[in-house]
């Protein structure tokens, strides 16, 4: 049984995501795609647009047949700690032979130097990356600087990556496929990697293009939050583009035209606002996972400021916080994530189980096969999780609940309609 796998935010899913999909099954001969998928709140710090249920429906309709879901603490965190997880749970599923993932320059090589170097740490690049980080520089624009100078020192060296190398951990795919490759070096994986290239808009593209090109999901979230919508739904496989209007049902058994609510940054910002009063000592905010204690600090100063999530983000800002730094602080405020919680789930490997979102009809082989090879506890029906999960287990699961049933109240205040939680949804089943 050949088994292929991507890790992903699907926020939301689009024409190139599909392309993703297709290309594995067609490089691979993969019989079954699985995705490790981010739930609710994603990588950049913020929640996604649409539920993971939606979401997971999205992927599923593309032809992926079990989505299992990235816990909240990982999937919110850095790139490292985003690609570790996802990483670690592909890995102790036992049964998966390949990770896909998307990058700007295609070329698997180049970008494994890269991870060898971030991985080995010679001295050389970390001197250089203490002085420019010294310089107040963010760490992303000190890293890729530190690597420019490790790879090429001088006129006589030129980079063995080309011109155009330096762009390269510019890129937030390109940045996740290093993070990838070291996860999977660093754990001895027996997992391939296999890096496809992307094509259409850049990440962080928020401009219109036709439909003979894939836009990005940046510019789509934009499109939906400005009302555009014909041309989102343009912009998605035709699956997605009817879950999105409400043609498809999401919720099991909803009605079809139980439209799904999207959700934005500044949604957040009377819970944030209301959090931040609870918490006005900068030694408290410091407990947070990306809250620095200078980070603490200027924060506590301006906790009166009151603006919105995006404007309190604009207000911590600084050279050497980049913007979604900030961003993932505030949530993990928010969202009650310590440091300290971190830590501990990373002495568990990351995960404690493997949490399933939906799957396909076709995919009982699949679940079977997992079941007799993984060393993670399967949580398929939350009510049974006690019976399976120790108290580590169980509290990764509770911080899993508390981030949805918060992200609930964000769809019941924009829309008043009620959605089901934690322990009422079933696993989804595309029959």
């Amino acid at each position: 049984m050949k088994v292929a796998a991507i890790i992903a935010e699907y926020n939301p899913f689009h024409k190139g995501h599909a392309y993703q999909i297709k290309e594995l099954r067609s490089r691979t001969g993969a019989d079954y795609i699985v995705v490790v998928m981010s739930g609710d709140f994603v990588q950049r710090g913020e929640p996604a647009i649409y539920d993971k249920h939606t979401r997971a429906l999205m992927a599923l309709h593309a032809g992926v047949d079990l989505v299992l879901e990235l816990p909240v603490c990982f999937a919110t965190g850095s790139a490292n700690d985003f690609a570790s997880c996802g990483v670690a749970l592909l890995d102790r599923l036992g049964v998966v032979g390949t990770l896909c993932f998307g990058t700007e320059s295609g070329d698997l090589c180049q970008l494994s130097q890269l991870a060898l170097v971030l991985g080995q740490e010679p001295a050389e690049y970390v001197d250089e990356l203490q002085k420019r980080l010294r310089q107040g520089m963010s760490f992303p624009k000190a890293r890729s600087l530190a690597l420019l100078h490790y790879f090429s020192p001088g006129p006589s060296s030129p980079s063995p990556f080309g011109p155009d190398w330096g762009e390269m951990l510019s890129s937030p795919n390109n940045i996740l496929a290093v993070e990838y490759l070291r996860a999977l070096k660093k754990r001895g994986s027996l997992i391939a990697p296999l890096a496809i290239r992307r094509f259409g808009q850049a990440y962080h593209d928020e401009g219109m293009p036709d439909a003979s090109s894939y836009a990005s999901a940046s510019a789509i979230r934009k499109a939906i939050k400005e009302g555009c919508l014909p041309w989102a739904y343009s912009q998605v496989p035709l699956k997605t583009a009817a879950l999105m209007q409400g043609a498809l049902p999401v919720w099991p058994g909803s009605k079809p035209w139980a439209k799904p609510t999207p959700i934005f940054p500044d949604d957040l910002t009377p819970l944030l606002n209301h959090r931040l009063l609870e918490l006005p000592h900068a030694g408290l905010l410091a407990r947070f996972l990306d809250m620095s204690p200078e980070l603490a600090a200027r924060l506590e100063k301006n906790i009166l400021y009151f603006d919105t999530f995006s404007g309190r983000v604009s207000q911590l800002k600084t050279r050497g916080y980049t913007y979604t730094r900030v961003s993932r602080a505030l949530l993990h405020v928010l969202l009650n994530i310590t440091a300290e919680q971190a830590a501990c789930f990373k002495s568990l490997d990351y995960v404690a189980y493997a949490r399933i979102l939906g799957f396909s009809r076709h995919a009982g082989p699949l679940l079977s096969h997992i079941k007799r090879n993984t060393s993670l506890p399967l949580v398929t029906k939350t009510a049974n999780a006690r019976k399976i999960l120790g108290d580590d287990g169980l509290a990764m699961l509770q911080t899993e609940f508390y981030a949805s049933h918060l992200y609930q109240s964000l769809i019941f205040a924009k829309s008043l309609r009620r959605v089901p939680n934690e322990y009422s949804c079933p696993v989804a089943v595309l029959h």
